[in-house]
């Protein structure tokens, strides 16, 4: 697979492999930890170098899974994870907190579970407004001069934040929900990540599974999956928003691709220092996702897909209000 460079230097493959799903907020999950385990390998076998996770994930488990499927070729990839929130006496999240003394306690325990020297990526998770971003920023450097971490990284974070932090410590990339149907962060923060030559990592590039063409009104999910919380995820708004997935068919059949591939591709076109993270638990589908990488969009084709997506007024917030308000945009 092609390779992308992410801030100063932090090579990786041009589309990298979300985890979360594997250990939470999709239901049931249809394969055993081995599974995903062998699922993992795959991705690398397949080209990907590039792997997503974090402590609150499980909470604890999917760093640990992560740790465990990538440590036969542990120098052939690069690891992201994140901290940023606080747990009660039995591991559950509790809020959150990027203190600089918790930030240290934190990457002790990340290390451990993905069972390796070094954390090649630290996101903070979620912003912090308790604690002023400089001391946040700074503890992440002292982190790096002591090698236990390479990269700073923020997710969810607004513009201003990014700069503050980036004058402290330089940000290598930042993480944030972006697809076709949010496209909130070309507002504000793709200009200054530009501007400061900051990578951007989208995180739910398929919009949990709809861009895929695999979910409509119809759909039920398990009580469990996070999508029964989420607004847009209501039979009515996705009956609204089947029109951005006829949008994709129809490129995708031109293409002899799939929905989910024009997806990505669209976001791969937007620039060079974009990389996705879709996620998936079932081989095939990782398999589809890779090849995205080498679908081609022309001029033509974007603006098409710009001009028409923009006719499309997309229904339902991305998240529940009170999930919403932990975002930082």
């Amino acid at each position: 697979m092609d390779k992308r460079t992410l801030g100063r230097g932090l090579e990786v493959s041009a589309i990298g492999l979300g985890c979360m799903g594997m250990s939470q907020s999709y239901g049931p999950n249809p394969g055993s930890r081995q599974e995903m385990i062998m699922l993992i390998r795959a991705a690398v076998e397949r080209g990907v170098t590039f792997f997503d996770t974090a402590e609150v994930y499980g909470p604890f488990r999917n760093e640990q899974l992560v740790g465990e499927a990538l440590a036969p070729v542990r120098d052939q990839v690069v690891i992201a994870t994140k901290f940023g929130f606080a747990f009660d006496a039995e591991g559950r999240r509790s809020g959150l907190s990027s203190r600089p003394e918790h930030v240290r306690q934190a990457v002790d325990g990340s290390l451990q579970r993905l069972g390796v020297d070094v954390i090649d990526l630290y996101y903070q998770h979620r912003v912090d407004p308790q604690v002023p971003i400089e001391d946040v920023a700074g503890a992440v450097k002292e982190l790096i001069q002591q090698g236990k971490v390479r990269h700073f990284g923020m997710s969810e974070a607004a513009a201003a934040t990014i700069r503050r932090a980036h004058a402290v410590q330089p940000v290598t990339a930042v993480q944030s929900e972006y697809s076709l149907w949010w496209r909130k962060p070309e507002q504000e923060v793709l200009p200054a990540l530009a501007e400061l030559g900051i990578g951007f990592v989208p995180y739910s590039p398929l919009g949990k599974g709809f861009l895929t063409g695999t979910v409509d009104e119809a759909t039920s999910f398990d009580s469990a999956d996070i999508r029964m919380s989420i607004p847009r995820f209501t039979p009515e708004a996705r009956k609204a928003n089947q029109a951005l997935v006829d949008l994709l068919a129809a490129i995708a059949r031109r293409k002899g691709a799939t929905p989910a591939q024009i997806a990505l591709a669209w976001l791969l076109a937007q620039h060079p220092w974009i990389v996705p993270i879709p996620g998936t638990r079932r081989l095939e589908r990782l398999a589809e996702n890779i090849a995205a990488a080498h679908v081609e969009l022309t001029t033509d084709d974007l603006e098409h897909i710009d001009t028409a997506a923009a006719e499309i007024d997309i229904q339902g917030g991305r998240y529940p209000e009170h999930l919403e308000r932990m975002t930082g945009l």
